[in-house]
Parts: structure tokens; C-alpha cells; sequence
């Protein structure tokens, strides 16, 4: 008898609560965008990488789609937000190709996440303020 419990999450409640890892997704994102041999790895090898970064800009586009949602229509951060989810939207379904071109775009995907996602961010980041003098 197994001792194994299968999770079923299908509206991805536990993930949302779980920050990302932008260490980890940072790292392999520079790595594959500083490939320049395209014949290094196997496509197999590609195919894994290009599933892992698309995991990484599934779940980044989910956060950064909870900080459009909480935005004024007319904040300009939310109008390019939604350009580049609208481009993950069509991008991320598309089938993995084994090729270092494929990886090489699922990274430069992520990466614009990540910068529009870091615009909210840094909005949202308490200003310090000044220290104010003694009369």
C-alpha cells in the first residue's frame, strides 16, 4: 500500500501562496541567453530546459496578473503588463522545440515578465523617508 497522497490544485491555490524563486529562475534564464552553441546539448536536453522555463513564466505571469488585476486601468504599468501577458498568453501553449532558439525564447519570455513584474514591485515598495531634522 502506498503512502502517497495525490494533491489536486486545480484553480493553483497552493501555488499562489508560495514565492517564487527568482534565484533559481534568474540563473538558468542568464545561462540559456548566453548560449551561443546551438549543437551544445541534445534537443531532448533543450526540450527539458525550454519545459522548465515555461513552468518559471507560467507562474511569474500568474503573479504578475494578480498585480494587474489590483491596478487602475489607467496606470501605464498595467497597459504593459498586459501587452506582454497577452504575448505569453499566445507564446507559452506553442510546443516545445528541442533547439537551443526555442529555450533561447522562453527565456527572453520570462525575462520581460520578470521586468514588468519588478515595476509593480518596486511601486509598491515603502519609500524611506527622510530623516528629518531637530529644530
Amino acid at each position: 500500500m502506498s503512502t502517497y497522497q495525490a494533491l489536486e490544485d486545480p484553480d493553483g491555490l497552493l501555488e499562489a501562496e508560495l514565492p517564487l524563486d527568482r534565484a533559481t529562475h534568474s540563473g538558468l534564464m542568464t545561462a540559456v541567453l548566453g548560449w551561443t552553441d546551438p549543437v551544445a546539448l541534445h534537443p531532448r536536453d533543450y526540450e527539458q530546459i525550454a519545459l522548465q522555463l515555461t513552468a518559471y513564466a507560467r507562474a511569474v505571469a500568474s503573479d504578475l496578473e494578480g498585480h494587474v488585476d489590483r491596478t487602475p486601468a489607467d496606470d501605464q504599468r498595467r497597459a504593459l503588463a498586459e501587452l506582454v501577458l497577452l504575448e505569453a498568453a499566445q507564446r507559452l501553449p506553442r510546443p516545445y522545440g528541442g533547439t537551443m532558439a526555442c529555450a533561447q525564447s522562453r527565456a527572453r519570455l520570462l525575462r520581460a515578465l520578470y521586468e514588468r513584474l519588478d515595476r509593480f514591485e518596486q511601486a509598491q515598495a515603502p519609500l524611506s523617508s527622510p530623516t528629518q531634522a531637530a529644530p
